[in-house]
């Protein structure tokens, strides 16, 4: 079995030079994306697309880091601040209105605990799931075959290392839930404060 289908089965699997010719594909398109006129809008969303493949108005504020990108998988208006990163060796499915604030890691790379093991370069890959409308705070870190739930906001600085449900709010390290998102969330805005009525009439909201 070639290193390429074991990687994509999620077996043990060593970066042969079948594995590295796809990384040095997406390389070149990150070269574009990171060293492009960051005022052209356009341009960069020429190239997001030509990296993620099918995306609805995908928007990453480079710089970016992958490793194949056809792997990272995005729904409608997705958003992803500066200086993310995704290390897409596993499938990375994430959902329609996402948004991820600065330094934003997703991992689905792993190696092996023992160091005799590890030092062999064999590694794997274990997908990540994120569902609709999740928003993940700066400096997040979601681990590899983290799924996290729809309606989810994650605080900042938290390391996700298990699965998060949906409406939920949830921080730390390791990230825990906090507490649910109700009805009553609706116009908040910044802990006590709420949406002023000016930008609530514009937003619709009653």
């Amino acid at each position: 079995m070639d290193m390429k289908l074991r990687r994509d089965m999620h077996l043990a699997y060593v970066a042969d030079e079948a594995v590295m010719a796809e990384q040095i594909k997406c390389r070149k398109i990150l070269q574009k994306l990171n060293f492009a006129d960051r005022s052209d809008f356009a341009g960069i969303a020429e190239i997001v697309k030509e990296l993620l493949g099918k995306s609805d108005d995908a928007w990453i504020n480079p710089p970016f880091y992958c490793d194949y990108g056809f792997n990272i998988e995005v729904g409608r208006n997705f958003f992803a601040n500066y200086n993310c990163t995704i290390i897409d060796v596993a499938k990375v499915k994430i959902g329609d209105y996402c948004f991820m604030a600065p330094n934003v890691a997703i991992y689905t790379a792993g190696h092996p605990v023992y160091p005799d093991t590890r030092n062999s370069a064999f590694e794997y890959g274990k997908e990540v799931i994120i569902g609709d409308n999740v928003w993940l705070g700066g400096n997040t870190v979601v681990c590899p075959g983290v799924h996290i739930g729809n309606n989810v906001v994650i605080g900042a600085g938290s390391v996700v290392t298990k699965d998060i449900p949906d409406w939920s709010v949830a921080a730390g390290n390791p990230c825990r839930v906090i507490r649910k998102i109700t009805e009553r969330d609706k116009r908040k805005l910044f802990r006590d404060g709420e949406i002023d009525d000016e930008a609530w009439k514009m937003i619709g909201g009653r």
